[in-house]
This record gives structure tokens, C-alpha cells and sequence, in this order.
């Protein structure tokens, strides 16, 4: 674990997200920008993560619930203002405080410990992550002594003409000495053109004191980028799903058109694994080995195991073990649980209930808050009544048994193990082991309706 600790700058509404939904908690490949900035934090080995809200404060706490501490803005008064709220919880902080935006999806551990290690090893008191930004519009500019160190950085409305065409411009990803940073913070005043606090004015004031500034410049800008709008969300987007695509093919995972292929942030998939076109992955997903997802399969915290094909079907929220196969048209909805070799078919859907060891349920069904042992057959167009209107109710169907197409089971109801239904048949009572029940009105046959009828 690293002696840092990470203040997260998560107060701004974002106005131009057009949103009531504070903008740190706008999703980007499954998760939302906060959670992956303090995500990569945790991942580089932050000790404490401090969390700045205001706008939608309680939204934000809601959401990330225990993974962090947080101090509250109630004005927006500026950068510096911000992270100034955080002096009560880390003013007596011996190490590091690195200071990072909620609104920074693309950043990652990796980038997060090279300028942790770069502030360390110049022996700074304030380091500033940089990076060479193609269109610099909007950002604060880097302006260099002519040894090279930071002399200041310059905002974009406080700037002149000449340091508007600086293309080395300032993340807004920092470290400082704690002592240093809340002592200098109360330095800060708001005489510029946003009359606000900024924090950059830190470095300015500890350059005077005599202290070394340092930078830590990325040549990877797209992961400083911050995100004001939905457009700019959908660039970090893909980016991010980019990023995911290429991590799965290096460990071995076959996308067989990544462009096509959506997978979030925090699914995992096993090698020889194969991904068809228009399949979505997402939540807490994990996919094992040589199977074969899609095409348009859509799998949102679902567990699948190893040897598992799967063709145009969508599943949430539930379980699937080795050597199933299912679709197309599928529907696993949540609480489900396939055991091993399962069959599923064409436009089946099936809730809340445990489908036993190679069983099959080939085609037009709904199996819901059922537990179905090994080794069954559901013949076509099998329902389970589960619902009188009130109150869910579970059927139980026992190893080997044999049900006719269209049955009707009315729960509660039990099929004994080895048991056997007609079809077409209405179940309303128990079934004892390997009796066979028919429940179906008796057929009747009206000798010559069809000409009557005519007449």
C-alpha cells in the first residue's frame, strides 16, 4: 500500500449533461465515472480515498456507499475550495495527498502510481500531471520557466494570446505534501475572472516559498480526459470498451468483430472463449472457458461456466454451469440456475428456479419458481402456474420425470421422480414416483357439425 491518500473532486452538477443525475454517476462501460476513478485509486494502492460532493450529494454517497470517505462542498466555489473542505479529515496527514477528478473515467492505476512515484523521486512538494492535449480548448495551460520547470499554470479564461497556443496543458491530477497543500490553501484568493479558488494557485504560492514544483508528463492524454457532456461520454466510452477488447484477446478470448462486441469494464472471460457479434456483457458478468456466447446475446451479472453455447438470448442475474446449451430465444431471468448439460431451446423463458443436471427444456415454455431435478424432459408448450393472483407458488418436478407437451402445472405442485404426465394435460394434484397422470376433459366427437354448421 502506498503513503497516499486521494482526494476526489465530485461536487459539480455537470450542466452539460443536461441531466438531474449528478454527472460523476453517468455510467461508462457498466460502472460510473467515480467508481472507475476510485477504482484505479484503490488499485494503485491508495490507503484513503476522500470523496468531495455537493451537487446531489446524496445520490453520490448512496452509490458508492462505504468504499470511500466524504466531505461535502455546498458551494461551488472553485477547485481549491474544494479540496479545502477535505483539511478537517487530512490536515494532519504526514504523506501524500493526490488530488483527482470524479469526472476522469479513462485514468488508471498505472498513471496514478507513475506520478505518485515521479512526485516521490523529485522530492517535491507539489507535482502536476501533465499531458500534450490536441485541442487544448478549455484546459489550463503549462507555462515553463526557461530551464524548464512550471512556473505557473494558467487558466483558460485568465489566459493571453500567446499562452492560448500552449498545447501542454494541466490534467488537473496532482500531488502535494498534505501540510503543505492545506497551509498554502489558505493562501488562496479568487481575484480572476471565475472568482473562484483555484487550486493551481497552490503551486504558484509554494514555488514562492522557495519549494520545488514538479511535472509528470503522460503521453497518454486520452486517460486524463474529463467529461462535460454526453457526447464526450460516448468518446470515453469507447475508448474504455476499446481498452476491455484488447485486454480479453491478449488473455486469449476470440471477438470475432470487436467493433460489435460491448463487454464492461469488470466482466471476466475465459481463454478459447468465443464472442459472436452483438453480444453484450455486462455488470459483474464471468464467462469461463471454451464457450460460445452470441451473436446477439445480452448477460448482465450472470455466471457462466466452461463449455457453454449460447445464441440470442438475454440473462440476468443468474447461474449457468458447464456443457449447458441454450437458445435461441431465451429468457433467463433472475434466480435461475442451470445445472450441468442443461438443454434449453427455442422461446423458453425461466425464473426463480433450479433446472437439474441434464434436463431438457426444448421449446415454448415457462418454467418460473420451479426446482426440476436431473435428468427431466419438459415437452413443448409446458407452463408452470405459478402466480393466483396474490401469491407465487413453487412447483417441484423429480428426477426423470417425463412431461408431456403442453401441461399445465397449477402450483403448488409435486411430480414424483420417475413420474410421467400425458399431454395436454391440467395438474392440480401431487403425482407419485412413476405414476401416470392424465388430467385433460374426455374428447367428444359431434357426428356431422361441420355440414350443420354450414346450413
Amino acid at each position: 500500500m502506498l503513503d497516499l491518500v486521494t482526494v476526489i473532486l465530485a461536487a459539480g452538477k455537470g450542466t452539460r449533461m443536461k441531466s438531474k443525475l449528478p454527472k460523476v454517476l453517468h455510467k461508462v462501460a457498466g460502472k460510473s465515472m467515480l467508481q472507475h476513478v476510485l477504482d484505479a485509486a484503490k488499485k494503485a494502492g491508495a490507503k484513503r480515498n476522500v470523496v468531495v460532493v455537493g451537487f446531489g450529494g446524496e445520490q453520490v454517497k448512496t452509490a458508492i456507499g462505504n468504499e470511500a470517505e466524504f466531505v461535502v462542498q455546498e458551494e461551488q466555489l472553485g477547485t481549491g475550495h474544494a479540496v479545502k473542505q477535505a483539511a478537517p479529515l487530512l490536515a494532519s496527514e504526514n504523506g501524500t495527498v493526490m488530488v483527482l477528478c470524479g469526472d476522469t473515467p479513462l485514468v488508471n492505476a498505472d498513471l496514478i502510481t507513475k506520478l505518485y512515484e515521479g512526485h516521490k523521486s523529485a522530492g517535491a512538494k507539489a507535482t502536476v500531471l501533465t499531458a500534450m492535449m490536441p485541442d487544448a480548448t478549455g484546459y489550463g495551460r503549462i507555462i515553463r520557466t526557461a530551464a524548464g520547470d512550471v512556473a505557473r499554470i494558467v487558466e483558460q479564461k485568465d489566459a493571453n494570446e500567446e499562452e492560448l497556443k500552449v498545447k501542454e496543458v494541466n490534467s488537473g491530477i496532482y500531488c502535494f505534501e498534505a501540510r503543505d497543500l492545506f497551509a498554502a490553501l489558505e493562501k488562496v484568493g479568487c481575484d480572476n475572472a471565475q472568482g473562484e479558488y483555484y487550486l493551481p494557485d497552490v503551486l504558484a504560492i509554494l514555488r514562492e516559498q522557495g519549494e520545488k514544483i514538479w511535472a509528470v508528463a503522460t503521453d497518454d492524454y486520452e486517460s486524463t480526459l474529463g467529461i462535460n457532456s454526453r457526447v464526450q461520454l460516448a468518446g470515453a466510452e469507447k475508448i474504455l470498451r476499446h481498452r476491455k477488447n484488447i485486454e480479453l484477446m491478449d488473455n486469449g478470448v476470440t471477438l470475432m468483430d470487436p467493433d460489435s462486441t460491448f463487454v464492461d469494464a469488470d466482466v471476466e472471460v475465459g481463454p478459447d472463449t468465443v464472442l459472436y457479434p452483438y453480444t453484450w456483457l455486462e455488470g459483474k458478468t464471468v464467462i469461463g472457458s471454451d464457450c460460445e456466447i452470441g451473436p446477439n446475446c445480452r448477460f448482465t451479472n450472470v455466471s457462466i461456466g466452461n463449455n457453454v453455447t449460447a445464441q440470442f438470448a438475454y440473462g440476468h442475474d443468474c447461474v449457468v454451469d458447464d456443457g449447458v446449451d441454450f437458445g435461441p430465444y431465451v429468457h433467463l431471468r433472475p434466480n435461475t440456475h442451470l445445472g450441468k448439460n442443461v438443454h434449453i431451446g427455442n422461446f423458453v423463458e425461466v425464473k426463480n428456479s433450479n433446472i437439474g443436471e441434464g434436463t431438457k427444456l426444448p421449446h415454448l415454455q415457462y418454467i418460473g419458481d420451479s426446482d426440476v431435478g436431473s435428468h427431466v424432459n419438459c415437452g413443448c408448450g409446458t407452463v408452470t402456474a405459478n402466480y393466483d393472483g396474490k401469491s407465487k407458488f413453487r412447483t417441484t418436478i423429480g428426477d426423470d420425470a417425463f412431461v408431456g407437451c403442453h401441461t399445465t402445472l397449477v402450483a403448488p405442485v409435486t411430480v414424483g421422480e420417475g413420474a410421467y404426465i400425458g399431454a395436454g394435460s391440467v395438474i392440480t394434484k401431487d403425482i407419485p414416483a412413476k405414476d401416470l397422470a392424465i388430467g385433460r376433459a374426455h374428447q367428444k366427437n359431434i357426428s356431422g357439425w361441420a355440414d350443420k354448421r354450414k346450413n
